[in-house]
C-alpha cells in the first residue's frame, strides 16, 4: 500500500511525516530522535553526510559543514564546503532529498506524493528558487505554508468550525511567523487571510546565542586567546553551544540552571535564572508579538480577533512567549501539543483524507469536511535509456553525485523523466500562479517531471465521521 509524506525542511531541524492507513506517524530520522539537524557535511570525495552524521563532521572539519542555510535562501552567495560551492536552496532541496531516501528505506518503497512547508512570509522568488533547486533532485511536491499546515494538524485533534479563523504564532529554531488562517466549508481546508509577517532572523538558534552571551559575559577569561583552528578548542566551543541549548530548554520547567564551562583553563559553571534569560530575549519577542497583531489587523480581525490563537514550533515553549502572546492580544492562547512536529504532520495531512473528526459531530450538523486529496492521473514515463523498474515511473533512479554505486529502487526518489510526445511542458509557464499562494490540501505542485502513477492497490478508506 503506497503513502503520503510531508516534509519540515526548518532552520535547524528537519522533521517528516506519513500517512499509510489513514493514521499520522513521525518518522524516525535521526540517531535518538525523529528529527534531525539541518546540517550538511560535504567529505573531500564529494559524497555527502546529514543531520547527526554532519553534526559529528563538524567537530573537527567545521569548514566542509553547513547549518541554518535555509536562512538565506535567496541570498546569491554561495555557500563554500571544502572545494564546492552550494546555493542555499541546492543544501535545502540535498537535505529534503535525504529524507526522502530515509524514508524510502523505511516505508519500503517511494513516497505516492510528497509535501513540502515553506515560511508563510516567503514570496514567490524564495519558492521558485526552492522549487528548482527540488526539481534538479527530481522531486515533485505540493507546497503550502506553514501556518497553513499547523492549522491543519490542530483541526485533527480540535474541532474547528467552518469559517473559523486561526491567528498562528510559529517561532521555530531560526525563523519566527505570523499568519491568520480560515477554515474553509469546502475541502476542510485552511485559507490564508491577509498577508502573513515574519522575522527571518529569530528563532532558537538565536536565543542559545543569548545564553552563549550570558556565558561569556561571566567567564569573559574563558573565550580570551582561544586558538578557532585548534580542533581542541572547536569541540570545547560545540560542547559549550550544546550545554547552552540544553541550559534554555530546562528553563522551560525550571527557573534556573548550570552550565559548566570547560574552555583553556577555565573549569567552572555558570548559573541563569529564567528571569535573566528572559531579559536577554524579551526585545526580539516583542517584536514578534507585534508581527502577529500586524496580520491579525491585515486580515480584518483586529475587531473581532481570530477564534484561536495557536502557538506552534519548538521554541514557544519557552513561558515568556504565551505570557507575551497573550497579554499582546488580551485573550488566551492555545500551545499545540506536539509543537516541534506540528508543521510536518500537518503537511502529510493536506495531501490526503485523515481523521478530522475528534469530537462527534452535533446532531443535525453538516459532516466533518476533509481536504481533498490532488488527483494524480497516470503519466507514461520513458527511461531514456535507463533499466526499466517497477518504481512508480518504471525506471532505475540515477546515483547520487558523488556517490559510487546506484541506490536500489526503493530508497530513492524517482529520477525525472521526460514527457511522451503530446505531452504539456514539465515547466512552469510565466502565467502560472507562484507555488506560495497555493492554499492547503490543494497547494501548488512544482512540475519538475511528470507525477508518478498513483499505487496500484487501492487507498484505505477514510474513517467515518
Amino acid at each position: 500500500m503506497g503513502y503520503l509524506l510531508g516534509i519540515d525542511v526548518g532552520t535547524t531541524r528537519t522533521a517528516a511525516a506519513v500517512i499509510g492507513s489513514g493514521t499520522v506517524e513521525m518518522v524516525t530520522l535521526g540517531d535518538h530522535s525523529v528529527d534531525i539537524p539541518s546540517v550538511v557535511y560535504v567529505a573531500p570525495d564529494g559524497s555527502l553526510l546529514f543531520g547527526d552524521a554532519a553534526e559529528r563532521r563538524a567537530l573537527t572539519e567545521p569548514d566542509r559543514v553547513a547549518r541554518e542555510f535555509k536562512r538565506r535562501i535567496g541570498d546569491p552567495t554561495p555557500i563554500p564546503l571544502g572545494e564546492r560551492s552550494f546555493a542555499p536552496e541546492q543544501l535545502s532541496a540535498l537535505l529534503a532529498e535525504h529524507v526522502v531516501d530515509v524514508v524510502a528505506r523505511t516505508e519500503g518503497g517511494v513516497p505516492d506524493r510528497i509535501a513540502v512547508t515553506h515560511p508563510a512570509s516567503w514570496g514567490s522568488h524564495k519558492c521558485d528558487l526552492f522549487a528548482a533547486a527540488l526539481a534538479e533532485r527530481g522531486l515533485t511536491v505540493t507546497f503550502l505554508t506553514e501556518p497553513q499546515a499547523a492549522a491543519l494538524h490542530y483541526a485533527t485533534n480540535e474541532r474547528v468550525e467552518p469559517g473559523a479563523t486561526v491567528a498562528v504564532y510559529d517561532l521555530g529554531g531560526g525563523t519566527f511567523d505570523a499568519a491568520v488562517v480560515r477554515k474553509e466549508a469546502a475541502g476542510g481546508g485552511f485559507t490564508l487571510l491577509g498577508r502573513p509577517e515574519g522575522v527571518e532572523q529569530l528563532g532558537g538558534a538565536d536565543f542559545d546565542q543569548a545564553v552563549v552571551d550570558h556565558v561569556r559575559d561571566a567567564v569573559p577569561a574563558a573565550f580570551e586567546g582561544l586558538d578557532e583552528t585548534d580542533p581542541n578548542v572547536l569541540s570545547a566551543m560545540a560542547r559549550l553551544r550544546r550545554d547552552c541549548r540544553e541550559a534554555k530548554e530546562s528553563l522551560s520547567s525550571d527557573t534556573e540552571v548550570s552550565i559548566p564551562v570547560w574552555l583553556g583553563e577555565v573549569r567552572t559553571t555558570v548559573r541563569l535564572h529564567r528571569s535573566d534569560f528572559e531579559e536577554r530575549i524579551r526585545p526580539r519577542l516583542e517584536e514578534s508579538v507585534e508581527a502577529l497583531q500586524r496580520a491579525i489587523a491585515s486580515a480584518g480581525l483586529a475587531a473581532s480577533g481570530p477564534s484561536v490563537v495557536l502557538l506552534v514550533g519548538g521554541s514557544s515553549r519557552v513561558p515568556l512567549v504565551a505570557e507575551l502572546v497573550s497579554s499582546g492580544l488580551g485573550r488566551p492562547v492555545q500551545v499545540d501539543a506536539d509543537p516541534k512536529n506540528t508543521i510536518a504532520k500537518g503537511a502529510v495531512v493536506a495531501l490526503g483524507p485523515a481523521d478530522r473528526c475528534p469530537a462527534p459531530a452535533r446532531a443535525g450538523s453538516a459532516p466533518c469536511p476533509r481536504a481533498a486529496a490532488p488527483r494524480w492521473p497516470p503519466t507514461p514515463a520513458r527511461c531514456r535509456g535507463r533499466t526499466p523498474t517497477r518504481s512508480p515511473t518504471g525506471c532505475r533512479p540515477a546515483a547520487r553525485p558523488g556517490s559510487t554505486g546506484t541506490a536500489p529502487p526503493t530508497s530513492r526518489v524517482p529520477a525525472r523523466t521526460r514527457p511522451p510526445t503530446g505531452s504539456p511542458p514539465c515547466h512552469r509557464s510565466a502565467t502560472t500562479r507562484p507555488p506560495c499562494t497555493a492554499t492547503a490540501g490543494t497547494g501548488a505542485t512544482t512540475t519538475a517531471r511528470p507525477p508518478s502513477p498513483p499505487s496500484r492497490r487501492p487507498p484505505a478508506a477514510p474513517p467515518p465521521c
